[in-house]
């Protein structure tokens, strides 16, 4: 079986793929595409035009939970319950891990003050949640890698660039999760799903958004709080 990812380097939908096809011990060929110049082969197989898109063995498939279904479906090393209540239970906490992504998009584009601690306060909000949730770990579902693992591997990645530009106090208190986080921070299929230029690109990215939080990294150097940035501004 022939396995082709088409990616984005930043994309974090991407990542779970990545992140899924490692843990199977599949080979697979990877190939970046820049989604502000998306190539008319990428276009003819991509209907949304989002990455990421398998193709498998010329046809292709898109949307990350599709594709993460399909490996479930058909590769070694199961990553989703047996049980069908514990495999629903699951695939809501993957849902969950999607909503939090937005919430991520939404601080990093914030236009002002005001809307980016509002994104800070949904994000707390979504963590004191999953806090709760969490067992004794070290995985989300004790000592069994699975799918809520990969989805969220991408998530806490963004907080490690996050935290170079400001303390924003989102994982404050939060034993569990933070001991989560650091999990899978040194786990070797999450470390390997993004180039080592990963935390450069993600900077740029920020930084051409030209939003609250491109303020801060121009203007309040690292380790700046929102509320230090507001009184250095007045």
């Amino acid at each position: 079986m022939s396995l082709h990812l088409i990616s984005h380097a930043l994309c974090p939908y991407v990542q779970r793929a990545a992140i899924s096809l490692t843990e199977k011990g599949v080979t697979f060929e990877r190939t970046d595409i820049d989604l502000s110049n998306k190539p008319d082969w990428f276009l003819a197989i991509s209907p949304l035009g989002k990455t990421p898109v398998l193709v498998v063995d010329g046809t292709p498939i898109f949307e990350s939970a599709v594709i993460l279904e399909y490996l479930e479906d058909t590769q070694p090393h199961a990553l989703h319950p047996h049980d069908a209540l514990d495999r629903a239970r699951h695939r809501a906490w993957i849902e969950f891990g999607s909503a939090v992504l937005n919430d991520i998009a939404g601080f990093y584009s914030a236009p002002n003050e005001k809307a980016l601690e509002e994104k800070v306060a949904a994000l707390r909000s979504k963590f004191l949640r999953l806090d709760a949730e969490l067992g004794e770990g070290p995985w989300f579902d004790g000592h069994r890698f699975s799918l809520v693992d990969v989805v969220f591997g991408p998530v806490f990645r963004y907080f490690d660039v996050f935290d170079t530009i400001g303390e924003f106090g989102v994982f404050t208190g939060l034993a569990r999760v933070r001991a989560w986080r650091h999990e899978l921070e040194r786990r070797v299929s999450v470390k390997n799903a993004v180039s080592e230029d990963y935390p450069t690109l993600l900077r740029d990215f920020i930084r051409r958004r030209n939003s609250y939080l491109s303020q801060i990294m121009q203007t309040g150097g690292p380790k700046k709080t929102v509320t230090q940035v507001r009184s250095a501004d007045r």
